[in-house]
């Protein structure tokens, strides 16, 4: 008895809960990365940064963590060029404050993008 006990947790890496806990979520790495952005906005360049090292080693591999960090950003760069059109009324004038709205929000991500590709090679 005590052997089969003993014999079930030798191994603790090969158990379901190691396996799933290492494995990561895109959902979490961009809710990670958007509050963090948000707590350290005051860093400039080094906030955004350790946001998405963070967010990327929740992501568990580099390609999520790439995904976490574009896919909010192309979600908000779209968003503001098409608020910004509907809402000035002038289809041309909203494109262009969408379309610096959205290069702002590139200029943003760059940090980001590091990060995350920083945080899932550690992960």
């Amino acid at each position: 008895m005590a052997d089969q006990i003993q014999g079930s947790n030798a191994n603790p890496s090969t158990a379901p809960a190691a396996v799933e806990g290492r494995k990561g979520s895109l959902s979490a790495a961009m809710a990670w990365m958007l509050v963090l952005s948000l707590l350290l906005f005051w860093l400039p360049v080094l906030g955004m940064f350790i946001a998405g090292l963070v967010g990327g080693r929740k992501a568990g591999s580099v390609a999520t963590a790439i995904a976490a960090a574009l896919l909010p950003a192309l979600l908000v760069a779209v968003a503001m060029f098409f608020m910004a059109t509907v809402l000035t009324g002038m289809p041309v004038l909203g494109a262009i404050a969408g379309f610096g709205a959205g290069v702002l929000v590139v200029a943003n991500v760059v940090p980001l993008l590091a990060g995350a590709v920083v945080g899932g090679i550690l992960a």
